[in-house]
């Protein structure tokens, strides 16, 4: 008998290693990881960090030890996942940037760009288009005339 308390867990929207299905996104994520990071982080922390912040922090932990920049960005990941409910695979979170930073920046890039975010756009980019879609009422000039 299942667990009641237990949540069931989604697939990704694509692959660890399918980082040449978007290859704009694959080519800014092998030339400029900082940059990729950094749209992720704004989306996932929706507008509480910028861009330039997440490119920012993750440049200087790069520059001062290639260790400290998935210990950063693993955390994203994680919510990432926690959000979506998106499973823990291959491997917890921290192991997955660990071995493979690069893949799994790509795979959280075209998570959100499959769930329908503009990545260059940012947080505000895509709050107001979501707040364009909705339709309003026409304004009504004066009252009722014969």
């Amino acid at each position: 008998m299942a667990n009641p308390t237990m949540t069931s867990k989604n697939e990704w929207s694509s692959g660890l290693f399918d980082c040449f299905s978007d290859t704009s996104s694959c080519c800014l994520t092998i030339w400029c990881p900082c940059v990729t990071f950094g749209r992720i982080a704004e989306i996932v922390d929706e507008g509480g960090t910028t861009c330039c912040e997440g490119t920012t922090w993750y440049l200087l932990l790069y520059g001062c030890a290639h260790i400290c920049a998935p210990l950063y960005s693993c955390g994203y990941r994680s919510k990432l996942r926690n959000r979506y409910l998106l499973e823990s695979t291959p491997c917890n979170d921290c192991l997955v940037h660990f071995c493979c930073e690069k893949c799994a920046l790509c795979q959280e890039y075209r998570e959100l760009q499959n769930r329908g975010f503009d990545m260059s756009a940012g947080w505000k980019g895509n709050a107001q288009k979501q707040t364009r879609g909705v339709a309003m009422a026409p304004a009504v000039e004066g009252g009722m005339k014969r």
